[in-house]
């Protein structure tokens, strides 16, 4: 109960700017620390929530930050060290240090 009060509190903040990836519909992440009830899955095995749309900051969120990744064998996201961050939206180009 600890953990699921403490990812509650911590998904008021924002999310890592070197976070990365997407969800791959693993439903790893809906398992902690218990199975959420409103986890589905398909015919091929990917998750999905009944609830999507009105789903709590804690799932929209997960994984905030690195120590919080608590599935990343299972995980679509990742982080990247801050050297890595991509600059432009887009995500085409690498951030560079301007030239002197």
């Amino acid at each position: 109960m600890l953990n699921k009060l403490k990812r509650l509190t911590t998904s008021l903040l924002p999310i890592d700017a070197t976070r990365q990836g997407e969800c791959n519909r693993c439903g790893a992440c809906c398992k902690l620390p218990y199975p959420c009830p409103f986890l589905r899955f398909d015919d091929q095995g990917l998750s999905s929530c009944a609830v999507y749309h009105v789903r709590p900051p804690s799932c929209r969120k997960y994984p905030r930050t690195a120590a919080e990744n608590l599935t990343p064998e299972q995980c679509g996201f990742y982080f990247v060290s801050t050297e890595e961050v991509r600059t432009d939206p887009a995500g085409l180009e690498p951030a560079t240090s301007p030239q002197s």
